[in-house]
């Protein structure tokens, strides 16, 4: 799994394009649509904290969970400037751990592509599970294997006066794995420029074996969504939103 080591200085400055504003009114109008319009709520891989924010900013107790210390420290910067109460977490979301349940769990930006073995997916989705409220909803985006497919065998630039990048793409169709190469060249204090370089792995997974996945979790698959809207996906979806909920709770307390 790639831990955003360098690129979580220039992260949220290279991903610009990002409707996080779009994003972050999907969710909450899912969120409110089950009654779920405060509480506590668990951003997976929540990176330099975007939609953290945005969520906190509803009104909603957030916490976030991400594995690399690089993405966190900005997060927390970020949490400085708001003033927002948010308990940022250091943790591997296939070992992930919390103090008690949550109302909802939500994972943006293809934090779940990056887990690249099934068996370990299915452990996440059985962590998300334990730790949901009775009928609590899990909300979550994952790149479809078009995505990755039409990205292929690419390499992708952009330079920006604090820095610029070089990506080096690569999809395996038979192992359903993306790897893409970074190369940065980020300003320094001094006016230099430092080279940094980065390698990510990302696997492509099917609605249906998340749909199985979340099943076997002893989830309650509810809806899929192209991307942050109200269609449904299709072959041609790049991204694809998926929402789940708790049962295994609510049938104990039947």
């Amino acid at each position: 799994m790639g831990t955003y080591q360098s690129f979580a200085r220039v992260y949220d400055l290279f991903m610009d394009d990002i409707d996080y504003e779009g994003w972050s009114r999907f969710l909450t109008g899912k969120l409110k649509e089950a009654g779920i319009r405060e509480g506590l709520i668990l951003d997976l891989g929540c990176g330099t904290g975007e939609m953290t924010e945005r969520l906190a900013a509803e009104g909603y107790d957030m916490i976030g969970v991400d594995g690399s210390p690089d993405m966190l420290e900005e997060a927390e910067e970020k949490k400085l400037e708001t003033g927002h109460e948010i308990l940022y977490l250091l943790q591997d979301m296939r070992e992930f751990e919390l103090y008690g349940t949550v109302r909802a769990v939500v994972s943006c930006c293809d934090s779940l592509n990056y887990i690249l073995e099934p068996e370990e997916l299915l452990r996440v989705f059985r962590l998300v599970n334990n730790y949901l409220d009775p009928g609590g909803l899990f909300l979550f985006d994952f790149s479809t294997e078009e995505k990755y497919r039409q990205i292929g065998e690419d390499t992708i630039a952009d330079s920006r006066e604090e820095g610029s990048f070089i990506w080096d793409n690569f999809y395996d169709p038979e192992e359903k794995i993306n790897q893409y190469d970074l190369t940065f060249f980020l300003r320094e204090d001094s006016g230099l420029y430092r080279k940094y370089e980065e390698t990510h792995m990302q696997r492509a997974y099917s609605a249906e074996e998340i749909k199985t996945l979340l099943q076997e979790a002893g989830m309650e698959f509810l809806q899929a969504f192209d991307s942050y809207s109200e269609e449904p996906p299709g072959t041609e979806s790049q991204r694809i939103v998926i929402l789940a909920r708790e049962q295994g709770k609510s049938k104990k307390m039947e």
